[in-house]
């Protein structure tokens, strides 16, 4: 009768820890995700400085002919 118990009690934990794995995993994941798009805003956000720049400098050297 110890076998058993101890295999059913020993099934449960391993499903415990997946179950807490997973949730870790989802959670890292979403973080990640976050991460990922406020990465891109800043991307994007430097993008239209660029091309604000470039667009002053072109006028400033249509100024200058």
């Amino acid at each position: 009768m110890f076998w058993p118990m101890l295999a059913i009690a020993l099934g449960f934990l391993g499903i415990a820890v997946l179950g807490i794995l997973g949730i870790r995993v989802f959670v890292e994941a979403q973080r990640l995700g976050r991460e990922v798009a406020r990465t891109t805003e800043r991307i994007n956000r430097a993008a239209e400085d660029l091309e604000h720049a470039a667009t002053e400098l072109a006028r400033t050297g249509e100024a200058l002919r």
